[in-house]
């Protein structure tokens, strides 16, 4: 009786431990790069400046500001040139108290350069800092866009060259509403 019962318990724990497993989100191997600290922003910019057809991104925090070198700003000002040469652009912000004034001043200089700018409603915040450029390229990792975060803080994220994961993060980005 003993046994059966070990029996039944290894079956239920490895049925837990399998149905908990992650799908794997890929089937083919992509290409990655990692951007540690500093690095994300010039990668950032130069896919952007690369970018033919269709950028969406998602930040918590998009803090432009008129201090001489201000990184973001550079980058506010690359995708609207990517707007202003046919390129679709998404921009989906945080709007809550905390981060919703810099992110609207981002959004205000963006949207009077044609680039589509989302506010999610509802009570949910938006957090994400994922980027999808030409249904190929995702850059996704801890950074905001905010020059501290762009040039001093310890921050990590990835881009991988995977058009099957690009297509995920977009159906996910388009969804934030």
């Amino acid at each position: 009786m003993k046994s059966g019962v070990a029996r039944g318990a290894v079956l239920a724990l490895a049925v837990v431990v399998l149905a908990a497993r992650p799908v794997p989100a890929l089937s083919a191997p992509a290409q990655a790069t990692l951007l540690a600290d500093a690095a994300y922003g010039g990668a950032f910019r130069e896919r952007i400046r690369e970018a033919k057809r269709r950028i969406i991104c998602a930040f918590y925090l998009f803090k432009v500001t008129d201090r001489r070198g201000n990184l973001p700003a550079g980058i506010a000002q690359d995708l609207a040139q990517a707007r202003g040469r046919g390129v679709d652009v998404t921009v989906i912000l945080a709007g809550d108290d905390s981060v919703g004034r810099e992110n609207r001043a981002a959004a205000g200089y963006l949207a009077r350069k044609g680039v589509r700018v989302i506010f999610p409603r509802g009570r949910r915040t938006t957090h994400a800092k994922a980027v999808v450029i030409d249904d190929r390229f995702v850059m996704i990792g801890s950074h905001n866009l905010s020059h501290a975060a762009l040039a001093r803080n310890r921050e990590l994220s990835v881009i991988l060259d995977a058009p099957e994961l690009a297509a995920q993060v977009t159906r996910y980005l388009e969804g934030i509403r």
